[in-house]
């Protein structure tokens, strides 16, 4: 599918330039970065995610991307989703090429998140910390882009009502904050 190829996600970055990217700044919100690893590997880009243990702080189980807060010693949100990445995974920054920065979401659990893409040419060797990751899988970008995929459910979130997507594969339901991340870069990279 030409609209998913790594040729597309490579171009990103002229798409989501700093002046055009959407800054999230609401008060009491805590800031954290993911990494939206796609691997560059036979059959088209595939999504890397992980399953959170039940032992994490927050959002146990869920899937979703390496990420987390940003700490004070992070010198920008790319060094957060890398750092976070590998420690994570173990997936060296060396491995990854940065390809863009898709717009800031806000999360009804109190953090602001920038998810940022990167290009991994075929997948490393990982090395998962057992303490916050219980699994690592790939699906293809394509699987995403065909909204018969997916379904959406509308919730009230303090008191706004929200559109939730759910996406289900290979025994897996991504949903919320990581769909929404999946659908942005689709979009972004779907326009002309």
């Amino acid at each position: 599918m030409k609209m998913l190829s790594i040729e597309r996600i490579l171009a990103l970055s002229h798409k989501k330039a700093p002046d055009r990217r959407v800054y999230q700044t609401p008060t009491g919100y805590t800031r954290a970065a993911v990494l939206v690893p796609v691997i560059d590997a036979d059959g088209g880009p595939f999504l890397l995610f992980t399953k959170r243990t039940g032992s994490v702080e927050t959002h146990k189980g869920h899937i979703s991307f390496p990420g987390g807060v940003v700490d004070s010693l992070d010198v920008s949100i790319e060094d957060t989703a890398l750092r976070e990445a590998f420690e994570e995974i173990g997936l060296h920054r060396s491995s990854v090429s940065i390809t863009g920065i898709l717009d800031d979401i806000t999360t009804p659990t109190g953090f602001v998140i920038t998810p940022v893409v990167g290009v991994v040419c075929g997948l490393p060797d990982l090395s998962i910390s057992p303490e916050e990751v219980e699994e690592v899988f790939q699906v293809p970008l394509a699987h995403f882009a065909d909204d018969n995929n997916g379904r959406t459910e509308v919730r009230e979130v303090r008191g706004k009502r929200r559109e939730v997507w759910f996406y289900e594969t290979q025994g897996y339901t991504i949903w919320g904050a990581t769909a929404h991340i999946i659908r942005s870069m689709i979009k972004v990279i779907s326009e002309e």
